[in-house]
């Protein structure tokens, strides 16, 4: 007679590639979404598949919320969490049309006075929220959350009359900066990458590039961390890399690092893959959830970079 009950799982063979590992963690471990993005972008998968997965977390106003950036949970809109639809949509060839243009109708509802996003609009007040993510009443507009959306619209090249003064702020936002953090110059990068006044969006990417090395944004050197401060408020040890900023070779960013230190990063990139086959998440830990659910994003995400430079990922 038959035992009952769960049988052992069968030994799993030994994985020798980056790539193989991953798609184990993924399978493991990822939501529906991020499992149809790695089918996508390494398994010969389907972008409708990809679109439908991702349409679970739009909301009638043509947001996108029910926490698809793990740092905001709840159900409620957010610039960030569209920002991350865009960038889906915009990884599977997708970024156009009337979602988007419908999207767009939703960034011009919760833009501030001067056109631009907030990183929080006050309609997370009520639902868990990193506390790195403060909720003001009167968010001011934040380059962090305006000029990756504005670039991926513009490299789309998706018009909408919100893109006219959320361009304006970027430029000014950009050009302004005299001191600033990671993420932001992140922001700014994705937005210069693709603005379509390219004299200028160079001239721009220059500055910041030697903005970046004079104040020790970037950890140019991998065995030697302590040498290069994190920001205030990142968690200990959320350092950025070269890969970060130029997250593939036409990248303005690109120019801002030699190729001994671009290559050393990418090296640096690889060996963080974990024991379990997924990367880890440097931001601060403060919900159980928040990690699962990012780990298999840093994942792809890590796997797209080292692939847009050439190495091989299995």
């Amino acid at each position: 007679m038959a035992e009952t009950g769960a049988s052992p799982l069968p030994p799993t063979p030994p994985a020798h590639t980056p790539l193989a590992r991953a798609e184990r963690f993924v399978w493991l471990t990822a939501r529906v979404l991020e499992q149809h993005r790695f089918a996508y972008h390494f398994l010969g998968g389907s972008a409708d598949a990809v679109e439908t997965a991702l349409s679970a977390y739009r909301n009638e106003d043509d947001g996108y919320g029910h926490a698809l950036e793990p740092d905001l949970r709840g159900p409620v809109s957010q610039p960030l969490h569209t920002g991350h639809a865009l960038r889906v949509l915009d990884s599977i060839g997708r970024c156009g049309g009337q979602r988007v243009e419908r999207m767009c109708r939703y960034l011009t509802s919760v833009s501030t006075q001067d056109g631009a996003l907030p990183t929080i609009h006050p309609s997370q007040r009520g639902f868990p929220a990193a506390p790195f993510l403060p909720i003001v009443d009167d968010p001011p507009s934040e380059l962090l959350a305006t000029g990756p959306v504005v670039g991926l619209l513009h490299r789309n090249e998706v018009w909408h009359a919100w893109l006219f003064r959320a361009t304006d702020f970027c430029w000014q936002a950009v050009e302004s900066l005299d001191k600033s953090h990671p993420y932001e110059i992140e922001a700014a990068v994705a937005f210069l990458d693709s603005a379509p006044d390219r004299p200028r969006a160079e001239a721009a990417a220059d500055r910041l590039g030697r903005l970046v090395r004079e104040h020790r944004l970037a950890a140019l050197d991998p065995a030697r961390l302590d040498a290069f401060p994190v920001a205030p408020g990142y968690a200990p040890g959320e350092h950025h890399f070269p890969y970060d900023y130029a997250k593939t070779p036409g990248s303005l960013a690109r120019a801002w690092f030699t190729d001994a230190e671009m290559t050393g990063s990418l090296e640096f990139l690889v060996s963080r893959q974990q024991e379990d086959g997924g990367w880890p998440t440097r931001r601060r830990q403060w919900a159980p959830s928040t990690a699962l659910e990012a780990r298999p994003i840093e994942t792809i995400e890590a796997l797209r970079t080292l692939r847009a430079h050439g190495l091989p990922v299995g």
